[in-house]
């Protein structure tokens, strides 16, 4: 990745199909935590959000790709990642009544009417089903893979994998945090693009110097470097 006003933020290092494998496997394991599946109906640490709610918007993430992938590849562009979230993405920053908040809260809402069990068991069988469908998939050209709501342009898979690893990296410490059970521990391969992606979304949202501050100088940083 280079800097926030230039060149590409495609993260290519050599694992990021491994990656979300590996953050998909520890999601999985955390919807079938016995506090998730208690909570189900209650808020969660999310504005709006019940945990089922925020368990079925996350699963989704899951769940999407493999009938994705069986799909003919999308049509259009394919953007760059930096494009993607400078020019392309409506929800950072927007206020949870938005349209786009309201949408997708409502998507998460219609996953959690299967219930914790009948989720968990078909987030299971989506990522048993991209253990084997993934590796098949070859590297370039990209494969175009976008969302419903996407008209006209897509992501190429791995960084559409990319988008999603920050989603179930952000969304497990969400949903952990909402029944009180520790945040899985999830290992560097799995985290660190999540961390650096999220520091070129921080300096888009706050410039570099109150970025470099909030890291490194306490006494002088800003209320928040949040990237999302």
């Amino acid at each position: 990745m280079t800097g926030v006003d230039g060149g590409s933020w495609n993260w290519r290092g050599p694992g990021v199909r491994e990656a979300f494998l590996d953050a998909a496997t520890s999601m999985v394991e955390l919807l079938g935590e016995p506090a998730v599946v208690e909570a189900w109906e209650k808020p969660s640490a999310l504005r709006e959000y019940t945990v089922g709610g925020l368990a079925g918007h996350t699963a989704w993430q899951i769940l999407f790709i493999p009938e994705a992938l069986d799909a003919p590849p999308a049509d259009g562009e394919i953007v760059s990642l930096r494009d993607y979230f400078m020019t392309r993405v409506t929800w950072i920053g927007e206020d949870t009544g938005s349209a786009v908040h309201v949408r997708i809260r409502r998507g998460g809402e219609a996953a959690a009417v299967l219930g914790p069990e009948a989720l968990a068991a078909r987030a299971g069988a989506a990522l048993d089903r991209l253990r084997t469908r993934l590796p098949e998939v070859p590297a370039a050209p990209p494969r175009p893979l976008g969302m419903p709501s996407w008209n006209g342009w897509a992501l190429g898979l791995d960084d559409f994998l990319l988008t999603r690893l920050l989603e179930l990296v952000v969304h497990a410490d969400d949903l952990a945090f909402s029944v009180g059970i520790p945040t899985p521990e999830l290992p560097g391969h799995v985290t660190e693009p999540v961390v650096e992606l999220l520091g070129h979304l921080a300096v888009r949202r706050h410039g570099t110097v109150n970025v470099l501050r909030g890291l490194s100088r306490a006494e002088r940083a800003p209320a928040s470097i949040a990237g999302i």
